[in-house]
């Protein structure tokens, strides 16, 4: 399998496909669909097929590529799969094709519309599968283009403002990034993520970055982590969240959090963790209490909306939180808690994939009830969808339930693993943590009662049509998941578990 350039087609299939459509300007909307669809769920094909030759006692990358680039400047095109970004890629796979078919079907110029999709879908693959800064970042910044123009054309009344704020903020950390990357790459010589860890584990990174002297090294750091916490994201970094998820139409938001949220949580693992692992222990107690300011305000901030994209919105928000608050408490572990590592570590992972399935899967109902609405989303706007559409409540009763992790679900899995490592590494955020778990099942539930159960009313009280054969093709393949999942939750832990095994082996230990 080697001898083909399998990740190479993994990442340029997709765009090879909004290719064809820029190159078929007049393509009547039936090709669109048939194209756009086909290249979209190549990713979820060949992610499949590396699945089914990937070796997952292995903790290292597999299927590698690695050809010079720009030689004077020592970077390479290179591209790795380890358990984590195959997950990533299969997580792609799987949202990408069905919030493609949720934006088809509710939208005009549908050409452009798929072709925008089909190049943020391939940045989204190349920052997973990259392993030299360069191109990485590449993929990085070029997922800002088509997200832009995929939120203010397609998007609500205040698409334009949420779609500046998005970039401009964005922008903002990606420069802090660059300039820490620029650093590095003064101080080694390389910019490839293979080669600085190598560097890091024998100490010599740490040595040549103190020799820029003063507070510099910790600035790298501070770099890195600001243009990762903006994608993330992390809190107080949140701030072009809540109206970029509200503004953004159905299928962009379920990629959205789905997937593009994962890019930042995959940047800390990626970058931070392996890099600058000292850096991460030493400041872990401010980061935790972030993270954590996260979750808790993200659950209270729910709460308090009567938006049902907003409410989302902020409950990704906690629900992402978890995953970096995982992850800087193992940072901060100390010697007698390296037992917890593991389970942290993985439930980070874990919480990251089965969020995408549904988060998305919730922002698709909600789609849902606001196109029978007539662009009504309020949570006191339905009543008694459980009686006028039965099927629609039972799938996104199981996306809410999984939400708020319920156990034989898929929600259950990650979170349980979290705070099974939290307890061990940091008790006041795992009490922090539960209590913020209580709010979200507050507002989750209040979400179910409310839309739900009751005497049909207000949208509800007139006609009001269940799922049609589209819409079942969407969330149900969600739905399933999120059952197998949380019944059989080994098929994606035995991807991740040797991973994490090295992770908490390399820990320095204070």
């Amino acid at each position: 399998m080697n001898a083909v350039p399998w990740l190479s087609l993994v990442v340029f299939l997709p765009w090879l496909g909004a290719l064809l459509l820029w190159l078929w300007p007049k393509a009547p909307s039936g090709a669109v669909w048939t194209l756009s669809l086909a290249f979209s769920g190549s990713t979820l094909i060949l992610g499949a097929l590396a699945l089914s030759c990937f070796d997952p006692s292995q903790s290292g990358y597999q299927f590698v590529e690695r050809v010079p680039w720009i030689r004077t400047l020592g970077i390479d095109y290179h591209l790795g799969l380890d358990g984590m970004s195959l997950l990533l890629v299969l997580l792609t796979g799987i949202v990408a094709p069905l919030a493609l078919i949720a934006s088809l079907r509710r939208v005009a110029r549908t050409r452009m519309l798929a072709l925008l999709f089909l190049l943020l879908q391939g940045c989204a693959l190349g920052v997973f599968l990259a392993l030299d800064f360069f191109p990485w970042f590449i993929f990085w910044e070029l997922s800002l283009v088509p997200a832009f123009f995929l939120i203010k054309v397609w998007g609500g009344p205040g698409a334009g403002r949420a779609a500046y704020t998005f970039v401009v903020i964005t922008l903002a950390g990606s420069a802090g990034l660059l300039l820490a990357f620029a650093a590095i790459h003064g101080a080694t010589g390389t910019m490839n993520f293979v080669d600085l860890a190598r560097l890091r584990a024998e100490g010599e990174l740490t040595l040549r970055l103190a020799e820029y002297g003063g507070t510099v090294p910790t600035l790298i750091f501070l770099g890195v982590l600001a243009g990762l916490a903006v994608k993330a994201p992390l809190f107080p970094f949140h701030a072009w969240m809540p109206p970029t998820y509200a503004e953004a139409p159905t299928g962009v938001t379920m990629f959205l959090t789905g997937v593009m949220s994962k890019m930042g949580v995959y940047g800390f693992f990626r970058i931070l963790w392996p890099l600058f692992p000292g850096d991460l222990r030493d400041h872990s107690g401010p980061l935790l209490l972030l993270a954590m300011g996260g979750a808790i305000l993200g659950a209270l901030a729910a709460l308090r909306q009567t938006d049902l994209k907003r409410m989302l919105a902020y409950s990704s928000l906690n629900h992402v939180s978890y995953c970096l608050v995982a992850l800087f408490a193992a940072a901060g572990a100390v010697r007698g808690q390296i037992a917890a590592v593991e389970p942290a570590l993985a439930g980070a992972l874990v919480q990251a994939f089965n969020h995408g399935l549904s988060a998305s899967a919730l922002f698709f109902c909600v789609g849902v009830l606001e196109a029978r609405g007539g662009g009504a989303r309020g949570l006191n706007d339905f009543g008694g969808v459980r009686v006028a559409a039965p099927l629609l409540s039972l799938l996104c009763g199981v996306a809410l339930f999984s939400s708020l992790g319920l156990p034989g679900l898929n929600g259950f899995v990650g979170e349980f693993l979290v705070f099974r490592g939290l307890f061990a590494l940091s008790p006041w955020a795992a009490v922090a943590g539960t209590i913020a778990l209580l709010a979200t099942a507050l507002f989750l539930l209040t979400f179910w009662q409310r839309v739900f159960h009751g005497s049909r009313s207000g949208v509800t009280a007139g006609a009001f049509a269940d799922l049609d054969a589209g819409e079942r093709a969407v969330l149900v393949p969600l739905v399933v998941l999120m059952v197998l999942l949380g019944v059989v939750p080994g098929l994606i832990t035995g991807l991740i578990n040797p991973l994490v095994t090295h992770w908490a082996a390399s820990l320095p230990l204070s």
